[in-house]
């Protein structure tokens, strides 16, 4: 008797561990986005206050960049963001800051690069903004409205990952690019007037999560 009841405790104590891990398990599955697999490529319309641009997503050559993304899409993340940095010539970006240059918090993210994928930086494409380190693409994204050639990867040389394009809405592309900018909080090409996100939405496509 005096044996079996420290086996007990063991007994209890292990079982309270593994429906423990159990329960964390379950949890992170329910909290990781759905796997998807694509039979076209997703539209995507962005609403901004200087009118709409439509953009066709790309899992084929970037499926990282465009799964985080339509994450993104599905949270709202991306509504009262504004583009914050505009350079004419080169590049409108957005998804990091709010009207009052505020930046939005958000989960941690770091999307591997995928610049490898044969697709330039061309005009009208969309890339993925990151620090230096090619793996850090989180929430922020930039549309090209120039031949930026120097972003595209190069041998043993990660690039800015393209995982889209403008199918429509350049007129309001250049409307943003044309707009008076200014410095505010330390940042540089700040809009004066802000170019604000109304909504980002998925147009209908066969898209289904496994």
């Amino acid at each position: 008797m005096t044996t079996s009841k420290p086996r007990f405790l063991a007994g209890l104590i292990a079982l309270f561990w593994a429906l423990l891990l159990l329960t964390q398990s379950v949890a992170a599955a329910d909290k990781a986005p759905a796997k998807r697999t694509y039979t076209e490529n997703p539209r995507v319309l962005i609403e901004t206050t200087q009118g709409n641009i439509e953009l066709e997503l790309l899992p084929k050559f970037a499926p990282k960049h465009v799964d985080n993304f339509l994450n993104l899409v599905e949270q709202e993340f991306y509504p009262g963001l504004v583009f914050h940095r505009v350079i004419p010539g080169f590049m409108i970006q957005a998804g990091g800051y709010d009207a009052d240059i505020n930046y939005r918090e958000h989960e941690d993210i770091t999307v591997p690069n995928e610049s490898f994928n044969g697709l330039k930086n061309r005009r009208g494409s969309v890339a993925a903004a990151r620090r230096d380190d090619p793996d850090s693409a989180d929430t922020q994204f930039f549309i090209n409205v120039a031949n930026n050639d120097f972003l595209d990867a190069k041998p043993n040389q990660p690039g800015y990952t393209v995982f889209g394009r403008v199918t429509n809405g350049f007129d309001t592309i250049e409307r943003i690019e044309l707009t008076d900018t200014h410095l505010r909080k330390g940042m540089a090409a700040v809009p004066e007037n802000a170019i604000v996100i109304l909504g980002v939405s998925v147009r209908p496509l066969s898209l289904i999560h496994i």
